[in-house]
C-alpha cells in the first residue's frame, strides 16, 4: 500500500488536475482485496474480502506525506467454499465474532521509482498488530474514458505470516504464508 501511496504521488505530481493533500475516494466496484495460501502442498487456496472501506491522501508536492488506510470486514471473506469459509470465520482463524475488522493504517511512504513506492504501516488481524511493507505499483494516472474524471489504478501486494497474527491452526500443513494483493481505482474526492 505504502507504495501504492507513494506512486500515485509521484505520478499526480505531474499532473496538474492534482493538489497537494487531497483526499481520494477508493472506487469499491473496481477494488479487490485477495489472498492466496498453499494447502498441504497440493494446491493453492484463493480468497477475498467482500466488504471494506478505505482512505487516501496523496500529497502531490511531498509524496511522502501522502497516506492511506483500510478497513476490513473479517466476516466478509470468501473462499468460494461454504464450509471452509466457517471454519476460517471461527475461532480456530480469524475469529469474526470477537475480532470483526481486519485493519491497515500506513505510518511511511518510500518512492521507489516514478510508478512505484514502498508502503509502510501498521496491519492489524485478530488484535494483533504488526508492521507491514507493500509494494505498490501505479497502473495508470489519467481521466477515465469512462467517467473524464482523473483516475488512478494501483496493484499493492505483500506477503505476511498468518501466525505472527494469532492465526496459527494447522501451521505448517496449511501454510504459514499469506500472499495479499490489493488491486484499486481512486479519484479526487468531489
Amino acid at each position: 500500500m505504502k507504495r501504492l501511496l507513494t506512486s500515485a504521488a509521484l505520478a499526480l505530481t505531474l499532473s496538474t488536475a492534482a493538489h497537494a493533500a487531497d483526499p481520494w475516494t477508493i472506487d469499491e466496484s473496481h477494488t479487490a482485496i485477495t489472498f492466496t495460501v498453499d494447502h498441504l502442498g497440493y494446491s493453492t487456496v484463493h480468497g477475498f474480502f467482500r466488504a471494506f472501506d478505505g482512505k487516501l491522501t496523496l500529497d502531490t508536492k511531498a509524496p511522502e506525506n501522502s497516506s492511506v488506510e483500510f478497513t476490513i470486514e473479517s466476516a466478509s471473506l470468501d473462499t468460494l467454499w461454504g464450509l471452509r469459509d466457517e471454519h476460517l470465520k471461527s475461532a480456530d482463524f480469524l475469529d469474526v465474532a470477537k475480532f470483526p475488522t481486519i485493519t491497515f493504517k500506513s505510518s511511511k511512504v518510500t518512492p521507489v521509482g516514478a510508478d512505484a513506492a514502498k508502503v509502510t504501516g501498521d496491519l492489524t488481524i485478530k488484535g494483533v498488530t504488526k508492521p507491514v511493507e507493500l509494494d505498490v505499483k501505479l497502473n495508470k494516472l489519467e481521466p477515465s474514458p469512462m467517467t473524464k474524471a482523473e483516475t488512478a489504478g494501483f496493484t499493492a501486494t505483500t506477503v505476511i505470516n498468518r501466525s505472527d497474527f494469532g492465526v496459527s491452526a494447522f501451521v505448517p500443513a496449511v501454510g504459514d504464508e499469506l500472499t495479499v494483493r490489493i488491486d484499486t481505482e481512486t479519484s479526487p474526492a468531489s
